[in-house]
């Protein structure tokens, strides 16, 4: 149903980008067009679709000329269903999503229990990564209770520093800090490089041409070229929970009531050259900064976060070197 903004676009009419309009499209094209799942499903996708078109329209009016809209076919997409649409085992290990009408009980089961009880989760989502299947479950985890004269006192702060080798380096009261190594997960990231590097090399000679299909040798290698990616991007993440995890359990052994961090996102803009650059796409500051809030929240520690802007390069003297070291050196 997506495909039909391609064909509007070929007649030059509006096409159907809100949420709403998309929705009506989908009543009106009747049953079966999701296949064997029911319409909620359906509506997850839609949803998701919306919300990348306004923001890549966003970014346009912006000045991004860089922004793109959704447009390309996609085999699987993410498809997310909301709580009292689907059903959990009491035990854990299963979850019926719901089908078409006159459509058989579709049952998942998993791989372990849900880390969390039934009755906290809200929603689940089913992807694809890496050539596997993985459900994505979010639940309602309440704030942890200490005991009187135990908890986090609002009056004590740390600071939070992000790195991009260590991910987190903290200043608490007292004289109190924390280094956060993360010296794993750059070895990781070096790790996969060159691996990948290798590969490469191996199979350039029989990569297939543009517009020409491949040969099942080369889908083989691209279904196990996909198989390491998600691997090693299930690894980092794994490596930032655990990092996260420690410096929220570390503030609370410390009685800190707020962590306050910088966000430098503005240097992100700034070219560091092609090896510097490589090192900060990989670097994840908003990942990094989400997992710290959700952590923090979860233990009663207040997180605020203040933007820092981009630093200007040095300026240049008329000599071609900079005003703080002449010649350039």
């Amino acid at each position: 149903m997506l495909e039909l903004n391609a064909w509007r676009r070929q007649r030059r009419d509006t096409p159907l980008a809100s949420y709403q309009e998309l929705c009506r499209e989908l009543a009106a094209s009747g049953p079966g067009v999701f296949g064997e799942l029911d319409s909620t499903g359906a509506r997850s996708v839609l949803r998701r679709f919306s919300d990348a078109w306004f923001a890549a329209a966003k970014r346009r009016r912006g000045g991004d000329a860089a922004a793109r809209f959704p447009r390309r076919r996609r085999g699987l997409v993410p498809v997310r269903w909301y709580h009292g649409t689907f059903t959990l085992d009491p035990g854990g290990r299963r979850v019926r999503i719901p089908a078409a009408r006159g459509g058989q009980p579709l049952w998942l089961r998993l791989a372990r229990s849900l880390p969390y009880p039934v009755d906290q989760v809200r929603s689940v989502t089913l992807l694809a990564e890496g050539g596997r299947l993985f459900l994505d479950v979010t639940a309602e985890v309440p704030v942890t209770v200490y005991e009187p004269g135990c908890g986090p006192d609002p009056a004590r702060t740390a600071g939070v520093d992000l790195g991009i080798i260590h991910p987190y380096a903290v200043a608490g009261p007292d004289g109190q800090a924390l280094l956060v190594s993360g010296r794993a997960i750059r070895g990781e990231h070096r790790m996969h490089l060159a691996d990948t590097k290798q590969r490469r090399r191996a199979v350039a000679g029989r990569a297939p041409t543009r517009g020409q299909r491949g040969s099942r040798r080369w889908r083989k290698y691209r279904r196990r070229a996909r198989a390491v990616d998600g691997r090693h991007a299930r690894r980092v993440r794994q490596a930032q929970h655990e990092a996260a995890k420690t410096v929220v359990s570390w503030a609370v052994g410390q009685r800190v009531g707020t962590l306050h961090m910088g966000d430098p996102r503005g240097v992100l803009q700034v070219a560091a050259g092609r090896r510097h650059n490589l090192r900060l796409r990989q670097w994840q500051i908003g990942q990094l900064i989400r997992i710290l809030a959700d952590k923090a929240t979860v233990a009663g520690i207040t997180f605020t976060s203040s933007t820092n802007a981009a630093p200007r390069p040095p300026a240049r003297a008329a000599g071609g070197g900079s005003r703080n070291h002449p010649g350039g050196s």
